[in-house]
């Protein structure tokens, strides 16, 4: 008699966040048993995976600190570990250079030092971003474009990243990098500019505010769908041999181009809305980035499968249902 193989199991950083959700949601249709490192704190926020209660095990960690980070391994044994977890906002980083760094940049390396000593066989995933190719040195930026980051945000995960190949190529850990381009959803944070939008078309629309104050509305962005993307992070950890990839719509709109969409989907037109206010520029703007997703494509056989102006419908239509709820 043969004893049945156990679950895959999945350690997930950032369980929390966005993208955190998603994959969470993810794995378990898959079939997996999903653990979320969260923060010790007197009062966790969790809305994003409240609907998963009870089907995901919170285990307390902190990138800070490497001896919480080998305890949440041994405890929750993954075969898949997925380092979500970063001071994400790019303007903060700014405000708070060195936190990003300790979390964004040196917790990764806690991780990648706690995994190699805890947990050796588990695969590795680490989030990465475009923000890394910063002043970009081609269009469109693939694998092999330099790095050239505009802020501290950039200049940290430029160094995780590395981190990451360095335990690859020093340990023979299976740990490799997505190097994500923007992705949204209705989970997305407030503070960030689609989500900004997404919210301010909803209260124009409810007469609940008149004006929308944004910065740069020249900066072109890939933006794709987290949900799609997520499907990339694990088909990566799928993979016979590690490799980092550009993972990407390959298309770049304007945050204009969001406004109109965002906007429109409610019947309105931005330009009667929205004003820039230089407080909401940055120090050092990145001016356009967009994606070559070849790589992900041919070898992973991934591709985006939710359009622009149905992700900018999606979440501007979202938050006009909350906002509607809400006044009730």
């Amino acid at each position: 008699m043969t004893n049945a193989p156990r679950e895959r199991r999945a350690l997930i950083t950032g369980i929390t966040g966005q993208d955190g959700s998603y994959l969470a949601e993810f794995l378990l249709e898959r079939g997996y048993q999903v653990a979320g490192l969260v923060r010790r704190s007197s009062s966790p926020r969790l809305d994003r995976i409240e609907h998963l209660e009870g089907r995901v095990q919170l285990v307390r960690g902190d990138l800070h600190d490497q001896s919480s980070l080998v305890r949440a391994l041994a405890e929750s044994q993954p075969d898949e570990v997925y380092n979500l977890a970063a001071q994400s906002f790019v303007p903060t980083s700014f405000e708070e250079p060195v936190l990003t760094a300790e979390v964004t940049a040196v917790g990764v390396t806690r991780m990648l030092e706690a995994l190699r000593q805890v947990a050796p066989e588990a695969r590795f995933y680490q989030a990465s971003t475009s923000e890394m190719f910063g002043k970009v040195r081609e269009t469109p930026q693939r694998e092999t474009t330099p790095f050239h980051p505009r802020s501290p945000y950039g200049v940290a995960k430029v160094f995780a990243h590395w981190a990451t190949v360095n335990y690859r190529e020093a340990h023979g850990v299976f740990a490799c990098s997505g190097i994500l381009f923007n992705h949204e959803s209705p989970r997305r944070g407030a503070e960030f500019v689609t989500m900004k939008i997404a919210r301010g078309a909803a209260r124009i629309k409810l007469g609940l505010q008149q004006e929308l104050a944004l910065g740069n509305l020249d900066a072109r962005r890939d933006w794709g769908h987290a949900a799609d993307f997520v499907r990339a992070m694990w088909l990566m950890l799928q993979r016979d041999e590690p490799r980092d990839y550009v993972i990407a719509t390959g298309e770049t709109h304007s945050v204009r181009d969001f406004c109109r969409a965002a906007f429109g989907s409610l019947g309105l037109d931005f330009e009667d809305h929205v004003v820039v206010d230089p407080r909401f520029l940055r120090p050092a703007e990145v001016d356009q980035l967009v994606g070559d997703p070849t790589r992900a494509r041919e070898e992973l056989g991934w591709t985006p499968e939710v359009r622009f102006e149905d992700l900018v419908a999606e979440m501007t239509e979202s938050e006009l249902r909350r906002l509607a709820d809400t006044a009730r």
